[in-house]
């Protein structure tokens, strides 16, 4: 094991991305049938990657930030895409069906992208859900600047204290660092396949 750092929530021998690590392309289906890539926002500042699901009632209770984060930073150049990675053999509400109605209930303004193989959350080490990555551009390259969660209240919107993404973002929107750059998700376990 020497060499091997094994985060909570990742694939043995294989951590993820890191904060500072450049992103490798993806391609994803989007609930409206449209297939999307990361190299698709390159016109962007940046990107809000967030690994959710249906079924999870920490992604319910974010479900409403999720969407006012995309809602205040789409216009900043860092719209939100949100990647489903549940096993819908697990959890029935994950079916690509149930996310299209979810999407469509909740008027996503953003792509809600299903990871059937797993392997996007496997490439960025995803554990939980929500699970969020900050993504910043230079050039053609999107670099890791912020990895955690959304916040410090999974359960109550109104007594939260630190807006993590939201602080994140807005210092990369306005050429600053990001000052907290990790934080420990909380969330569902993403239930991997062939386990």
């Amino acid at each position: 094991m020497a060499g091997i750092v094994v985060r909570e929530g990742s694939v043995q021998g294989q951590s993820g991305y890191q904060v500072g690590d450049v992103v490798s392309n993806f391609r994803l289906k989007n609930t409206d049938g449209n297939m999307v890539s990361l190299s698709d926002f390159v016109s962007s500042k940046g990107v809000i990657v967030i690994f959710t699901s249906n079924h999870c009632p920490f992604a319910k209770a974010y479900e409403d930030r999720i969407i006012a984060l995309n809602n205040k930073f789409i216009g900043q150049g860092f719209p939100v895409i949100a990647i489903n990675p549940s096993d819908p053999g697990t959890h029935q509400d994950d079916t690509f069906e149930k996310m299209k109605e979810r999407a469509a209930a909740k008027r996503y303004g953003y792509p809600y992208l299903v990871d059937d193989a797993q392997q996007i959350a496997r490439a960025f080490g995803a554990g939980r859900t929500p699970q969020v990555f900050v993504l910043q551009k230079s050039g053609a390259q999107f670099t890791v600047r912020y990895t955690g969660m959304i916040d410090d209240n999974p359960q109550d919107a109104g007594g939260v204290t630190k807006l993590y993404v939201d602080e994140a973002v807005s210092n990369l929107a306005s050429g600053k660092p990001v000052v907290t750059t990790i934080t420990k998700p909380v969330g569902c376990a993403i239930k991997w396949k062939n386990q």
